[in-house]
């Protein structure tokens, strides 16, 4: 709960210098899903660890060192940290944004000029892809575990429903389904 209350307060601190995107990053990653990803974890857990054997441990250590290895290599060709001659300073868009940016978007802070306005479509494309991972993730962790009621009886998540599910009769007509139909 700490580290929430701390990225909370640090996108506050963002905030005040001008930094709103990156203090909304902040909100939204540090206190929101990283506090609720912390919660879900206690809620899920045991206090004791269940002493048992899988064979499959050993393989994923292997694809986690490999994976590992994997990145690490390809951080190498990396410019150090802070290097001004690192090939992006020198690329002729960085001073056309640094001075005019303010003229043209009259946003004080570059850096939410730059992702608000220049590069919006990018931006947006990747919070789309961040939005997809999460759903994929969630749909992933869910499948198959919960049961559902379907018109008063309770199915597994594997067996198909007999009727048309009650959302559906309501919202159906909605959306141009027919009520007769199941979706």
């Amino acid at each position: 709960m700490l580290a929430g209350v701390f990225s909370l307060l640090s996108a506050a601190l963002f905030t005040v210098m001008d930094a709103v995107d990156v203090a909304f990053t902040e909100a939204a990653v540090g206190a929101g899903i990283s506090t609720i990803l912390m919660l879900g974890t206690l809620a899920l857990t045991d206090s004791e660890e269940k002493p048992e054997f899988n064979r499959r441990r050993p393989l994923a250590l292997v694809a986690v060192c490999l994976a590992g290895a994997a990145f690490f290599y390809g951080t190498l060709d990396m410019p150090a940290y802070g290097d001004p001659t690192a090939p992006i300073h020198g690329h002729p868009i960085v001073e056309r944004y640094m001075e005019t940016s303010l003229e043209e978007i009259q946003i004080p802070n570059v850096v939410t000029a730059v992702l608000a306005s220049y590069r919006g479509y990018d931006t947006f494309g990747e919070t789309t892809v961040v939005f997809t991972a999460a759903v994929g993730v969630l749909l992933g962790l869910g499948a198959g575990r919960r049961r559902r009621k379907v018109l008063g009886r309770a199915t597994d998540g594997d067996q198909e429903p007999d009727a048309v599910p009650e959302t559906w009769q309501s919202v159906g007509p909605a959306v141009g389904g027919d009520e007769e139909k199941s979706p």
